[in-house]
């Protein structure tokens, strides 16, 4: 069995889903320290004017809190402004009609907390994406450890022997092959290469988050996630 790990981030990116559709199971990272200012509180979007913009959630920060205890600051109305910039965003892309509705609802609701709003945007994505893989909560695992031997904790009580992991930062730049090697678990690198596909807006941008993609593209958006990695 396959299994990938990563971080509940904001409306993610491109690559997150496909590492997501390559396993057979994704394990939502929730019980590690957030990072102020990272991608588990904000993403970037295309613009109308051309270049591209950060959509990002505020946030009130406790140093050394884990991501599934940081709460979302409702000060300001951060839902009915992300959703607007959105709109005004996408409204001409092909694909969003079909589906405003469902992301209208995520920004209607309130949520409490980053981790609840960020996995329900990451489930949506994945079902209309027509992504099959399983996601648990590392918090539901209750395993006590940090770095690579969190990560071999997690593989082995999902009872899986493959990891997919990306190349360079984050959580993952600390794991060790030895350790892997040690616990029977083959690594399997991502090798992630973006692809260009219909954008609005002027030049094509990349690395933007996944719902550039779904807008602009629809149902064919999978198809371009999976053929874009080797």
């Amino acid at each position: 069995m396959i299994a990938a790990i990563h971080q509940p981030n904001y409306l993610p990116w491109l690559g997150y889903f496909n590492k997501m559709a390559k396993s057979d199971v994704f394990v939502i990272l929730d019980d590690v320290q957030f990072s102020v200012q990272s991608w588990q509180q904000r993403n970037k979007i295309k613009y109308i004017n051309e270049s591209w913009m950060w959509l990002s959630v505020p946030v009130i920060r406790n140093f050394g809190q884990n991501i599934n205890d940081v709460r979302i600051n409702d000060a300001s109305n951060w839902r009915k402004k992300h959703w607007r910039t959105i709109q005004l965003s996408y409204k001409k892309a092909r694909f969003f009609d079909r589906y405003e509705a469902e992301f209208s609802r995520i920004y209607d609701n309130s949520w409490e907390k980053l981790r609840e709003l960020n996995v329900a945007l990451i489930r949506l994505i994945r079902d209309l994406l027509g992504i099959k893989t399983t996601l648990v909560l590392s918090s539901d695992m209750n395993i006590e450890a940090r770095g690579t031997e969190k990560l071999i904790s997690v593989i082995r009580e999902l009872t899986a022997d493959k990891y997919i992991t990306g190349e360079g930062g984050g959580f993952e730049r600390y794991i060790s092959e030895e350790e892997f090697k040690e616990n029977s678990i083959e690594l399997i690198y991502q090798h992630f290469q973006h692809p260009v596909y219909h954008q609005l807006w002027g030049e094509f941008v990349p690395n933007l988050s996944v719902i550039d993609l779904l807008f602009n593209e629809g149902e064919k958006s999978l198809g371009i996630l999976m053929g874009a990695s080797s």
